[in-house]
């Protein structure tokens, strides 16, 4: 890797939220050496010329698989085709400065190994493998008149498996944990997108999700789930569930119980506004529109509950397919009730955390990865500046890459 000094950087300052002072920030073998002072000599440098250079950003909520809203035809497509479209998907993640993505159900090792293998020009990825859904549950696409055990399988662009009974379970969560998952994801509620489940559904027994937790537990990680509803979010956070992903329907109560618990959550509100704007002319039909409409007004209210609690909140999209170019969306969102401090943390070091990789990405620190988006303008006065990359993103910085665009070079 190139070593390299960055001059004239302005650095986010989450604490002051307020930018630095002009700096330097050296990169050795892919990783921050120093900030401050002077570039070292004959070291190649490029001028910041007072940009801001900030930690690159952190999804800790996407599908890479899902490259259409059509979830049926991404799950027949064959896993080939798959994951050359998913390879496209991920090239579009680090276009907008995302270098760490955790996906939430499809992805596998083979495309964590292509990022880091150089394959696939994209960001690192965090696995769970599949989602587990029951039969009957969010993953399951099937029609009621559609009996198949084993329509859906293992495919790669299929984001969850249908897994029923505690020692079913079991196995399904060793498998993933063996094959490259870095957590366990459960569909854990009714869904939008799947065609047979209320949205106020519980999914899975208590027997079942305690041995999620405790397959988790014994390989040192957790357990994330799915879920809108205030009961089923307080049975997960009950039962040691520690990511609660979407949130729309959190009450008060609960939200404290889950920080109690050390929990973090995910809201996605840009995939509701993405359903509502364009899920009827995409093929959502009437019974899942409704059920956008039930989540999607209760999202901005979620985000108020969350805070006031003092729950974590990790940045996440969850938009799938089409629906990708409502990415930007999110930032718009958030910052209706949260500050751009807020914002800019849950995007870099909550989500790091999330990722189990606090210190090493989300954080311009001694040692931590070079992974920096190089932007126009101060974020911490406008954050939804990072939600328009095609005007103010000027560089991703990967390991200490320039991978996108183009910084001057220093005299």
């Amino acid at each position: 890797m190139t070593d390299i000094a960055f001059i004239n950087a302005r650095l986010p300052d989450l604490d002051a939220e307020s930018l630095g002072a002009p700096t330097t920030v050296v990169v050795r073998n892919g990783r921050i050496a120093e900030i401050g002072g002077a570039a070292p000599e004959g070291m190649p440098r490029r001028d910041l010329a007072g940009r801001t250079l900030m930690a690159g950003l952190i999804d800790c909520h996407f599908h890479v698989v899902a490259h259409s809203l059509d979830l049926w035809s991404n799950v027949i497509a064959p896993d080939s085709l798959a994951a050359l479209r998913a390879a496209k998907i991920m090239q579009g993640l680090l276009d907008a400065g995302f270098t760490t993505v955790r996906d939430l159900g499809g992805a596998d090792i083979g495309l964590v190994r292509g990022v880091e293998e150089g394959l696939i020009d994209g960001p690192d990825l965090v696995i769970c493998g599949k989602g587990l859904s029951m039969t009957g549950g969010h993953c399951d696409l099937r029609a009621r008149t559609d009996i198949r055990p084993d329509a859906m399988g293992w495919r790669l662009a299929n984001m969850g498996v249908l897994v029923d009974g505690v020692d079913d379970v079991r196995r399904a969560c060793r498998k993933m944990l063996k094959e490259g998952a870095r957590f366990i994801k459960v569909m854990a509620n009714g869904g939008v997108a799947s065609p047979n489940d209320p949205i106020d559904s519980l999914q899975y027994s208590d027997d079942e999700i305690r041995a999620m937790v405790e397959e988790a537990g014994n390989a040192g990680t957790y357990v994330s789930a799915h879920t809108y509803s205030d009961a089923s979010i307080r049975r997960c956070v009950q039962l040691g569930v520690k990511s609660l992903e979407h949130c729309n329907l959190i009450g008060a109560e609960t939200a404290a119980m889950a920080a109690e618990a050390g929990c973090t959550a995910v809201p996605t509100l840009a995939a509701y506004e993405g359903l509502k704007l364009e899920g009827a002319a995409l093929g959502l039909g009437p019974a899942e529109q409704a059920k956008v409409d039930i989540v999607r007004d209760k999202g901005l209210e979620s985000l108020q509950i969350m805070r006031d609690a003092g729950l974590p909140m990790a940045f996440g999209t969850d938009l799938l397919g089409q629906l990708r170019k409502y990415g930007g969306l999110e930032f718009d969102l958030l910052a209706k009730v949260l500050s751009p401090a807020e914002i800019l943390r849950s995007a870099t070091e909550i989500g790091a955390k999330l990722c189990r990789m606090e210190g090493e990405v989300g954080v311009i620190a001694k040692g931590a990865r070079a992974n920096f988006v190089v932007v126009d303008g101060d974020p911490l006065a406008d954050v939804t500046l990072l939600g328009r990359p095609a005007e103010t993103l000027r560089a991703v910085v990967k390991d200490g890459r320039v991978v996108r665009g183009a910084l001057a070079e220093a005299a």
